[in-house]
């Protein structure tokens, strides 16, 4: 399998090689597209395929979606029908917790803690962390696939039942007082392993967006309602229910509550997810409760306020965003970092001025200025410890300082930001 995948890369390794790029940033590019697809993907004995992270042996459903993206800039059978795989193996693994975020390969238990204290329990398991962002990203897979491919099949009877589930879930989480999911970590490394203030988190009031137990960080939010992942879902709330209503019409039902809640959500954030400051204007919260709390700040992980564009949430352009993408590239995000080799943005679950190579990738994409975009490459080029890998954070002083050597995640971030910038596009048919 390992040849397989990397024969279907060598497209785009070649497009690279040929590019106006540096060398270095080339041969980052190959190494890291082929450690993606030659060491972190296993077509199992039930067809599909189980997408591992890196050095962790789960398959996360977001880092599964992301992991793949660079096989939608290739126009080929074997990149949709690996691509299928995948969504296929989501799909199966979803079906056995609606809650969790990561899965084994087989239904052994294993788990990154047995302690964890919940409402449920599945051998099939890896952790139980409801990340919104991890449906939302579900979502997108699948109608990334469909864009590309016109392949109706894929919306088979059990993808339509399980949606339903979920959308009903996301409904439900409107409301979390109504919510079956409880979670805790006893003695958990850090504040954040955990849910915060209780098994069922910290108070919130209703605003029309859904609740998430952690960012995709897999730290637990300090308010429950996270903005970016929230838009993300906007998005492919939106993305879904117009494919349905081209090639589903019959779910009329499933359709009519992708619509309501959708714009439901929309409204939430217009009205709780905006913070007027002082200094950048009207900008985007990170987090709120919907009881008059926010949070301003921003994480590396994506989703992320940094994203929202590369989401399709917003117009790189758009007033807000930019005035949301300064205040984050500033002081007033806490985990904004500046040093010696690079600047940019970190996460609270890496240690205090670690920068994080999905930031950088992200800020790339993002970004609407040249001058901005080489001083980018130029980090990437000499933050990757001589390894031509990217890393989760690395210290904004001293780049040999690194967490995670294997992390699959932020390879294929770094190789769509390179195919971005090159200005290869995704395929739709």
């Amino acid at each position: 399998m390992g040849g397989q995948v990397k024969n279907i890369v060598n497209e785009l390794i070649e497009f690279v090689e040929s590019s106006k790029i540096s060398d270095k940033l080339k041969a980052m590019f190959t190494n890291a597209i082929n450690n993606t697809f030659t060491t972190t993907i296993k077509i199992t004995d039930r067809d599909d395929a189980f997408v591992l992270t890196g050095d962790i042996p789960a398959m996360w459903l977001r880092d599964s979606t992301a992991q793949i993206r660079p096989l939608f800039y290739i126009d080929s059978q074997e990149a949709d029908e690996l691509i299928k795989k995948v969504i296929k193996r989501q799909w199966f693994s979803i079906e056995k917790d609606t809650y969790a975020n990561a899965f084994n390969e087989t239904g052994d238990d294993s788990k990154w803690t047995h302690e964890d204290i919940t409402d449920f329990d599945s051998p099939w398991v890896w952790e139980r962390k409801y990340e919104l962002d991890s449906i939302a990203y579900m979502f997108q897979l699948l109608a990334m696939y469909y864009n590309k491919t016109n392949d109706e099949s894929i919306f088979d009877e059990k993808i339509l039942s399980l949606m339903n589930k979920l959308v009903d879930q996301l409904i439900v989480e409107q409301n979390h007082e109504n919510s079956p999911y409880r979670f805790e970590r006893p003695n958990p490394w850090k504040e954040t392993d955990s849910l915060r203030h209780s098994n069922m988190g910290t108070p919130v009031g209703y605003t029309g967006m859904t609740w998430s137990g952690f960012r995709p960080s897999d730290d637990s939010c300090e308010y429950q309602y996270l903005v970016p992942a929230n838009a993300f879902m906007v998005v492919n709330l939106e993305e879904m229910s117009n494919i349905l209503k081209k090639i589903k019409p019959e779910e009329s039902q499933l359709i009519e509550k992708m619509e309501k809640l959708s714009k439901e959500i929309d409204a939430g954030i217009e009205k709780y997810g905006l913070i007027d400051n002082e200094k950048f204007g009207k900008i985007y919260a990170y987090e709120v409760d919907g009881l008059g709390n926010q949070l301003f700040m921003d994480d590396a992980n994506v989703p992320s306020l940094l994203s929202l564009p590369y989401l399709g949430y917003v117009d790189k352009e758009d007033e807000i965003y930019q005035n949301t993408r300064k205040a984050v590239l500033s002081e007033l995000n806490p985990f904004y970092y500046e040093g010696k080799v690079a600047k940019g943005v970190g996460s609270p679950h890496t240690p205090d001025r670690y920068i994080w190579h999905i930031a950088l990738s992200i800020q790339l994409m993002t970004s609407i200025d040249d001058s901005e975009k080489e001083q980018l490459l130029k980090y990437f080029e000499t933050t990757d410890a001589d390894t031509n890998l990217l890393h989760e954070g690395f210290d904004v002083d001293n780049p040999n300082e690194f967490t995670r050597e294997w992390f699959s995640w932020s390879n294929s971030m770094f190789c769509e930001a390179i195919l971005n910038y090159l200005g290869k596009e995704i395929i739709k048919k």
